[in-house]
């Protein structure tokens, strides 16, 4: 998916129009946010209503003058629920690897979605390539690049979100008011609500709370998802009571709405009957089982310590369906 010599072709173009005027469409951003319903214009106005302002998730605005052709998105956090939703995205970030998240790489290369550049190694200069009439931006997170909104304005219309103090969906509600999709934004939102409310219809939840566990072990950040984080949430839907990790746990300088980040020692704290092990299959999971330091734990000695899914710590819809999914082939009844 690197860029082709046509790509570089579009650079050449791109830095030339850049010189003669794209500064007239750059994003508006300001300091305060709209004195207004606190969503922007767009829940306001239909998708054919333009310009609109969003309001970004660092406090500025951005207006937005017609509705957008091609999407540039910086963070592959956020590219997930952009396809999602139908969005005509061209080019997105990548894992530190540089690839796509597997969820919805498939849906991606179907689409001819570009590589933009891989996270941790920003060149603002590709941006230019793909003729971009809105850039995406993650506020948080190894993917996010806000310290470069203001070079990124330059270019088009830049909007920033915030993936992980939301769910997905509305997060897509979001991307919808701002690419003017907001029935497309709906329509999957309903689809998978569904498909979750028949799941749960599907299988007996174990008795007892559960917990949800990034687990790496010893002398490593061990990130616990909380109540009202988006795998939280998820599996609150599918019926299961989720044990809340005690913030004072909380080993970074910001709070953060999905994960307490605690210590490997704070993880012999626990107490939910059930828990699921992110970015594990169940053979994966076994490691947290087989720690010796956890060996009693409720969950470990109950026998109920599940692989959430190799794709189960970013959630989009794509990774949300695999893990829903996933608690039936463990749970259906």
């Amino acid at each position: 998916m690197n860029r082709s010599r046509s790509t570089r072709s579009r650079l050449l173009a791109g830095l030339a129009a850049l010189s003669v005027g794209a500064l007239a469409l750059a994003g508006c951003a300001s300091d305060a946010a709209p004195e207004s319903t606190g969503e922007g214009d767009a829940s306001s106005t239909d998708g054919g209503t333009w310009p609109r302002t969003f309001e970004n998730a660092d406090g500025t605005t951005t207006e937005i003058p017609e509705q957008p052709q091609n999407i540039v998105s910086t963070s592959v956090s956020v590219s997930g629920t952009l396809l999602a939703i139908d969005a005509p995205l061209v080019a997105s970030g990548t894992d530190a690897a540089g690839d796509f998240f597997a969820q919805w790489a498939d849906v991606a290369e179907e689409q001819g979605v570009e590589n933009l550049w891989s996270a941790g190694e920003v060149d603002i200069e590709a941006a230019y390539a793909y003729d971009a009439d809105l850039i995406v931006v993650a506020a948080t997170g190894a993917d996010s690049v806000a310290d470069q909104v203001a070079e990124l304005q330059q270019i088009a219309p830049t909007i920033v979100v915030d993936y992980g103090a939301q769910t997905w969906q509305d997060l897509a509600v979001e991307l919808g008011e701002a690419t003017g999709l907001e029935e497309q934004a709906q329509a999957s939102i309903d689809e998978f609500d569904a498909y979750v409310e028949d799941a749960a219809s599907s299988i007996t939840v174990p008795e007892g709370q559960a917990n949800i566990v990034s687990y790496n072990g010893p002398s490593e950040g061990n990130p616990i998802g909380r109540a009202e984080g988006p795998h939280g949430q998820l599996l609150a839907q599918l019926g299961f009571e989720i044990e809340e990790p005690n913030p004072d746990w909380h080993t970074q300088p910001q709070e953060r709405e999905d994960f307490v980040f605690a210590s490997y020692e704070n993880l012999t704290e626990l107490t939910a009957d059930t828990t699921f092990i992110l970015s594990q299959d169940d053979e994966g999971a076994k490691a947290f089982v087989e720690d010796p330091t956890l060996a009693n734990l409720p969950s470990v000695q109950d026998g109920q310590v599940y692989g959430l899914g190799l794709n189960s710590f970013r959630i989009d819809k794509y990774s949300a369906t695999e893990i829903v999914d996933s608690v039936v082939n463990h749970f259906g009844n």
